[in-house]
């Protein structure tokens, strides 16, 4: 009662504020309007915006301030670093608060792999709100670390971390009223539940919204937008590594619909993160688009505080959390300095706030992998036909094809246009293994292992020979999880990714690092040369069973269309 008393007799200036920010040329989220104002400031909050004396003041020199930023849907496990980590890079970017969906780390450890962020993200500067993951296993049709369902999550549900159910990607659940599937959105009934709904239209889309689903990041066309805003839901345009909407999206944004639009990145690697930033970058595409910057700002602040719920997040307003960015032109909006709750956190691309990083270092989730011989990479074919999936750069949807192959003795041949794929289940160590050719790629010789493989992230295999792939299937059990590419027989790079296979303990920029000299490897001497196609995020999908058309899971080919295995006989 005291502090509040106080914080009422500075905000009316009866008494001078702990610190006022002068001079401020304040984004008025509510009214679509500059206020040029001083910001009082006490505990953290924001008391005022007006004329304010300080005990401390600092002079801002009629730059803008805006509300920190909010990301409305992103996997901290796509960034390959810790919550720690990435927390680092997203304050630089102006991020001081974020949804999160554990569903990758989910699909490995279950119920351990939610905790382990939830704990992670306590203490940090930057607010890490979780969404329990809805879809562990996104589908049965691949074999995942844990099986999630209400009873399971429900003993998450009350945590204050918890927001509610993450995206429901089983939208053929929902229309068919899948009981488990229903169970879990009943008892998420009174919480935010998101959604993941791509083609879903019409009046499966209706039935997709009476199930209370009030989210979609998979739109790719303004007319797929629109069609969701009218139905009342919201539409977080993304801008990710591998999934980039804003672009089309922003140029359909207008006065009529701002108001159910927010941001988000979904998934992005390092080298983005540190290049391109956040949700900012979805900033910086809006107004590119022709988008008023006071309305860029306002979907990326305020409208996703109110889609989920978080009180005193997302304004420069009296009773508002101290969460702002400094810039200096709200065209180019580049970002000068962040202060969290009053206090500068970043100055240029310095960080202020020091993390304690050497007690937070953690390794777990142990490989378990059948004892595979050479011999069960090969390819069996009863014709030279066979249905083939087909890349399309920089899209998460692949063709289903039906080619000519090179078969010999019965056993299909790798060359330049056509390269095996192989996905290992990786969890408990039963002998599961799906085989599929892959065309696009462009893979020469040589091959690549990862642990990244969503949604269950077994062991993703491409290559040209299977000496090759038999090698880095040995070798990615030996880092416990990662990134590898191998030529005759041979490590050339590597990424240990300790932290189930997903994550590791290096910095960001560090990450990068190997990152960088992985792609070299892979663009240098494995003879890939189609410079559009990120091979790491592009293998992470091939096994994806919700996304059209053809993938790979560790229990075969799967046509995403019709929702059934097919042989890999065409």
């Amino acid at each position: 009662m005291q502090n509040l008393e106080k914080r009422i007799q500075m905000a009316r200036g009866m008494e001078n504020a702990e610190i006022v920010f002068k001079n401020a040329k304040v984004v008025d989220v509510f009214s679509n309007r500059i206020i040029n104002a001083d910001i009082a400031v006490a505990d953290g909050v924001i008391l005022g915006v007006g004329s304010y004396e300080g005990k401390k003041e600092i002079d801002l020199s009629y730059k803008f301030v805006c509300p920190s930023l909010i990301d409305s849907h992103v996997h901290i496990e796509s960034s390959m670093v810790s919550p720690r980590e990435f927390a680092k890079i997203l304050l630089k970017n102006g991020v001081s608060t974020i949804i999160a969906d554990p569903h990758e780390v989910a699909n490995v450890l279950g119920i351990e792999g939610i905790r382990y962020l939830i704990d992670e993200s306590k203490n940090l500067p930057v607010d890490i709100r979780i969404m329990l993951p809805s879809c562990v296993p996104a589908t049965f049709f691949e074999n995942s670390g844990a099986v999630l369902d209400f009873e399971t999550l429900n003993k998450l549900k009350d945590d204050e971390k918890i927001l509610g159910l993450g995206e429901m990607m089983n939208y053929v659940g929902v229309l068919n009223c899948d009981e488990a599937v229903l169970s879990k959105i009943n008892g998420f009934k009174d919480k935010p539940i998101d959604g993941h709904a791509p083609g879903v239209l019409d009046k499966d889309l209706n039935a997709y919204c009476v199930a209370g689903i009030k989210t979609d990041h998979e739109c790719s066309t303004i007319e797929e937008m629109n069609e969701r805003i009218s139905r009342g839901m919201v539409v977080q345009i993304r801008q990710g590594t591998s999934a980039k909407n804003a672009e089309t999206l922003t140029k359909g944004i207008n006065k009529n619909n701002i108001d159910n639009i927010v941001f988000c990145s979904d998934d992005k690697h390092p080298k983005d993160l540190l290049t391109k930033g956040s949700v900012n970058e979805n900033i910086k595409i809006a107004i590119k688009n022709g988008v008023e910057p006071i309305d860029t700002i306002k979907i990326a602040t305020i409208n996703a505080a109110k889609c989920y719920g978080l009180k005193n997040k997302g304004a420069i307003a009296p009773g508002y959390e101290a969460n702002f960015i400094i810039v200096d032109n709200l065209e180019n909006f580049e970002i000068e300095k962040v202060f969290i709750k009053g206090n500068l956190a970043v100055d240029g691309d310095k960080l202020l706030i020091e993390f304690d990083d050497e007690d937070k270092k953690q390794s777990f989730g142990k490989l378990r992998v059948h004892d595979y011989d050479i011999d069960d990479f090969k390819i069996e074919m009863n014709s030279n036909f066979a249905n083939v999936i087909g890349i399309n750069p920089n899209e998460l949807i692949t063709e289903k094809l039906t080619e000519k192959v090179k078969v010999e003795n019965g056993i299909f041949v790798a060359d330049d246009t056509y390269q095996k794929l192989v996905v290992i289940e990786r969890h408990k160590g039963i002998k599961s293994i799906g085989k599929g050719i892959i065309k696009g790629f462009g893979i020469k010789n040589g091959a690549i292992a990862q642990t990244i493989a969503h949604d269950s992230h077994n062991i993703m295999i491409i290559g040209k020979s299977d000496e090759d792939i038999y090698q880095a299937m040995h070798e990615i059990v030996n880092l416990n999880g990662g990134v590898v590419v191998i030529k005759n027989k041979k490590v050339l790079a590597s990424l240990p990714l300790e932290i189930a296979g997903l994550m590791t303990n290096l910095s960001i920029e560090e990450t990068n690092l190997k990152l960088e000299q992985i792609l070299d490897a892979i663009y240098q001497n494995l003879g890939v040369n189609n410079y559009d196609l990120d091979p790491i995020l592009t293998l992470g999908f091939m096994s994806l069973p919700v996304i059209p058309k053809l993938k790979l899971t560790d229990k075969g080919l799967f046509d995403v269309e019709k929702f059934e295995f097919i042989d890999i006989n065409a």
